[in-house]
């Protein structure tokens, strides 16, 4: 049913001009996502994943076609409400964490709150305490990044992505800078905050953190080549100590 779907796609294409040559970093993506859905996008470097990713978090407007989020058209906004779209309902999650340091874990969870103009009437601190208390953090809330490990530093940025309460959490890369152990936790968290009901997409070129989803998405020279549903249980990360893979040569075919 139309209100399940929480993000449409329709001949999605995005060209770049570079001197007279053209570059077409999407040729035509049809992609619909469920809320609730937890998927991977996949593909080698210059796939156009990457590309996907910044149309689907409102950071770059595609050439053709149309993305609809939450029922709104969105290629025809302007800079500024593309911006609340995303400040409202999208949660990004970085490699890098993007953290502020010389502030507390609470000061960097509130701030997109604090740029929250939709008017909605938010108790800016609770909910920020709230949103760190559920990444399990309630007791590193003013700690500085630099006073947390890796893992807490993901899980701040994890709750900084959800304090908007998003429809959807976009998440690129999100293990790339952690050890084996501290990915499966976050990777857990992942799954805990998507059997909550969160939609979660994840861009990574690992093929355990692609495997731990429900459903792979994997692009080649900017088009879906393969679209498949985990037909099994979502992997169970918690017994795994090893580093995740990188793709396997069946995503890569």
């Amino acid at each position: 049913m139309e209100h399940d779907i929480v993000m449409r796609t329709q001949g999605l294409t995005k060209v770049y001009t570079m001197g007279k040559t053209e570059v077409h970093a999407l040729q035509g993506i049809d992609l619909t996502i469920d809320r609730g859905e937890m998927i991977a996008i996949v593909g080698a470097s210059g796939s156009g994943k990457s590309t996907l990713m910044n149309i689907i978090g409102c950071l770059d407007y595609p050439t053709s076609g149309t993305y609809y989020l939450d029922g709104v058209h969105l290629e025809n906004l302007s800079r500024n409400e593309l911006a609340d779209i995303r400040n409202s309902k999208i949660g990004f999650v970085f490699q890098g964490f993007n953290l502020l340091s010389r502030t507390t874990a609470l000061e960097n969870v509130e701030l997109p709150l604090l740029y929250d103009r939709s008017k909605r009437k938010i108790a800016i601190r609770k909910t920020a305490e709230e949103a760190l208390e559920r990444v399990g953090l309630g007791d590193r809330m003013d700690h500085e990044p630099n006073e947390l490990s890796g893992g807490q530093q993901q899980r701040v940025a994890i709750a900084r992505a959800l304090v908007t309460n998003p429809s959807i959490l976009l998440a690129d890369e999100p293990t790339g800078n952690l050890d084996s152990k501290t990915s499966v936790e976050v990777l857990t968290l992942f799954q805990e905050l998507h059997s909550q009901g969160m939609t979660v997409l994840l861009i990574t070129h690992e093929s355990d953190v692609a495997h731990c989803t429900q459903r792979i998405i994997e692009l080649r020279d900017g088009k879906i080549i393969h679209d498949k549903h985990i037909q099994q249980e979502m992997a169970d990360m918690t017994t795994s100590t090893e580093a995740p893979a990188s793709l396997d040569p069946d995503l890569d075919s």
